[in-house]
């Protein structure tokens, strides 16, 4: 094994560093050649069609049958011109992936090979979906599932196969995906939007979420990827002690990018701009082979599916290089971990983004009505959200001192502050005309240039950043549908609610803009405990948050119980978003994946304990005895002491190793009998896994211990400094 890790560096050592070639110094000469985006619709399709197809992206209209069949010619005949041999329904089943199955573009008729691609393939396929997590709603010999066809998401190329994005849902219908709940969720948001903007603008007519996700990674070599079995198995180092040099002195963050890791981004960057993917910054991250990408706002949709195949891409791209990309939230111990910061906000069909505040005192009206339902929501669906970011790799990082904790909270920055203060005690208003009217409500006074004016607070997990809410608790192998659906669900709720009783106070003769601005002024009381501005670290927030009331659920199993709570499965099933049955589901899908996640990483500790640390610790304690018999044979006893004090360290730290993994392996048998998913969940979370850092804690003692040459796995030294 030793010899796997050496030879793993001489490997890296020997590599060269090969140019990327662009197709272009323009960006906009390549951008989007890789998507059946509008010029190609227009280009490969009839007006009558397109028109068509666009009423139904952008006014939610059915695509009859004839406009299906002319669609699905046009992207044949673009995708054949680029060589395309297959197409396949692309979609997001509830695993950690997305799936796809390649058909041909030809049928057989009489003996010949037919190019072929109908309008009802492009629509609607069948793929085998017997294997895919569906939390109990079909049973796993019924095979059948179907993909439907998304149109506010564009096809696209990758390689020879055009790629279709769908939602997935079973044979009896309920949504077995993230995108399904998602584009229900943009839906509940626009309604319920568009309602509210009503009050102060009747030619908005459509609200559209857009998001800008920022994606943190880790770059490790593949030689000495392959050499830890545990980032091969479980994407994160079980072991490993740590390094002499981590992030301490501050200088990889934002510092020169290796020409390596230059070379990476420059080529994924580029395979991503052919696929309409607009990555806008490029920057290294806190710790040592840390790094971020992240693109421009775009349409909610849109981005999500951008991100999920920007993963795709990223890991495919790195083989280009010899490199592993790490998605895990914690890959390595004691240095920081990665999450992917969700830069959410809402857009209007008149080009106003409703969380951006204006030097207009009418036009602030609107963003700080937007801008506090969300914080209301927020408050009143707080363990909601943090539902929504639960997963057995987020539980290594939140709260970890690198990441926001556990308790959900807003940060808003002392300007707003002082302005939703100013709202809260403003008392009664009386009626005034103009401008005036707003003076008096105590909302004129937004500075105009307040982008700046609100600091980033990266100890929050949902702060204000400006224009923007950063919900930047979501972990970073995470697909970002799926707290968006939280949040588009729940401010779509409050919005709701909002309007209801603004229009109770308008039925009973108060002026609207009194009624809106009362109204908020009880959402601001109703929702002040939500927001802090302080260190989220300190352990003074801790306590101040439990006297708040605010939940600090710290494990994953523990936080899925508020996904199917009564009043999650009340808002979701008001809007339509998710029924009771397809919540169940995904709260049994969820258990089991941290289950299976946990028993992984459970079995690899064992295996690498067991199989490699020990008999490597004892092999080295052998060289130590015939050193201490050699010491003696001379009559050197006092010199030998030493060296016996470390075969006894070494017999310590070995018999707990095989104690403690005695112990878990029995509390996973325990664990695997339980026949209630919930049980068998708490169980693996606090029987199996609070073994394994008592095993680690041995092992990576050894590490220091035994002799380098020895060493079977590469230290962390070598996987995050060795270019």
């Amino acid at each position: 094994m030793a010899y796997l890790r050496f030879k793993a560096i001489d490997t890296i050592n020997n590599r060269k560093t090969e140019p990327v070639t662009t197709p272009s110094n323009k960006i906009s000469d390549f951008y989007g050649i890789n998507v059946f985006g509008q010029d190609a619709m227009k280009k490969y399709i009839s007006s009558g069609a397109y028109k068509a197809l666009m009423a139904a992206i952008e006014q939610g209209e059915k695509i009859d049958p004839e406009t299906a069949d002319a669609v699905a010619a046009g992207m044949k005949a673009w995708a054949i011109e680029r060589g395309a041999t297959h197409y396949t329904h692309w979609f997001q089943p509830l695993t950690d992936a997305t799936a796809e199955k390649h058909d041909a573009f030809f049928e057989v008729e009489n003996g010949i090979a037919i190019e072929k691609f109908k309008g009802s393939a492009l629509v609607q396929q069948e793929p085998d979906a017997s294997s895919f997590p569906s939390g109990g709603i079909r049973q796993t010999f019924e095979a059948r599932g179907y993909t439907g066809w998304d149109p506010t998401s564009p096809a696209f190329l990758m390689g020879t196969t055009l790629c279709i994005p769908t939602i997935f849902v079973s044979y009896t219908g309920e949504l077995l995906d993230y995108k399904g709940p998602l584009l229900r969720s943009i839906a509940a948001l626009d309604k319920a939007a568009v309602a509210v903007c009503d009050y102060f603008d009747k030619d908005i007519t459509k609200v559209y979420c857009t998001l800008g996700p920022e994606q943190e990674y880790f770059l490790v070599d593949e030689a000495l990827y392959n050499a830890r079995p545990d980032l091969v198995m479980a994407g994160r180092t079980v072991f490993g002690h740590s390094p002499a040099r981590g992030q301490q002195l501050e200088d990889h963050y934002f510092g020169s990018i290796p020409p390596r890791v230059h070379n990476f981004m420059i080529d994924f960057e580029i395979e991503a701009m052919k696929l309409g993917i607009p990555i806008k910054t490029r920057h290294n991250e806190v710790a040592p082979s840390q790094f971020e990408v992240a693109p421009t706002f775009e349409d909610l949709n849109l981005s999500c599916d951008h991100n999920q195949l920007l993963m795709d891409l990223m890991s495919k791209v790195a083989e280009r290089h010899h490199l592993r990309v790490l998605f895990h939230e914690k890959p390595f111990a004691g240095i920081n971990g990665s999450g992917k910061h969700n830069n959410w906000s809402i857009a209007t069909n008149t080009g106003k983004n409703l969380l951006s505040p204006s030097s207009k005192p009418k036009e602030n009206l609107i963003f700080l009505t937007f801008f506090v339902n969300v914080i209301k929501a927020v408050h009143d669906y707080a363990d909601l959200l943090r539902c929504s970011i639960a997963s057995a790799g987020n539980d290594h990082r939140l709260g970890a001192n690198e990441a926001p904790p556990a308790i959900m909270s807003v940060f808003i920055g002392q300007t707003m502050t002082d302005i939703l203060d100013e709202l809260e005690n403003n008392g009664n208003v009386k009626i005034s005309k103009g401008d005036n009217l707003y003076m008096k409500l105590g909302i004129s006074r937004i500075p105009e240039l307040i982008l700046d004016n609100t600091d980033r607070n990266r100890t929050s997990p949902f702060a204000f950043t400006g224009n923007k809410f950063e919900f930047r608790a979501v972990g970073a192998s995470a697909n970002s549908a799926w707290p968006m659906t939280v949040l588009n669900t729940i401010v779509a709720e409050t919005l709701t609610k909002f309007k209801a009783e603004v229009d109770k106070q308008i039925d009973k003769g108060e002026k609207k803009e009194v009624a809106i601005v009362n109204v908020l002024r009880e959402y601001v009381k109703a929702s002040k405990r939500i927001r802090f501005e302080g260190n989220g670290y300190s352990e003074e927030w801790i306590q101040e948050a439990a006297k708040r009331g605010l939940s600090n659920v710290k494990t994953t199993p523990e936080a899925l119980d508020f996904m199917i709570s009564k009043p999650a499965i009340e808002v979701f099933e008001k809007h339509e978003v998710l029924n009771h049955k397809e919540l169940e589901a995904r709260y049994e899908i969820m258990l089991e994946k941290y289950i299976k996640k946990i028993q992984i990483e459970g079995r690899v500790i064992g295996d690498l304990a067991v199989n490699h640390i020990i008999p490597t610790a004892i092999a080295y304690q052998n060289k130590l005895i015939s050193n201490v018999k050699g010491l003696k044979d001379l009559g050197l006893d006092e010199e030998a002491k030493p060296v016996i004090e470390t075969i006894k360290e070494i017999s310590k730290h070995t018999k707990t190793i095989l104690t403690e993994v005695e112990n878990m392996t029995e509390a996973r048998k325990k664990a695997n009998n339980m026949d209630n998913t919930k049980q068998r969940a708490m169980s693996y979370c606090y029987d199996v896994k609070s073994k394994f850092d008592i095993i680690r804690y041995a092992v990576d003692k050894l590490e220091l211990i035994v002799d380098d040459e020895d060493w079977p796995l590469p230290k962390y030294r070598e996987m995050l400094f060795i270019r």
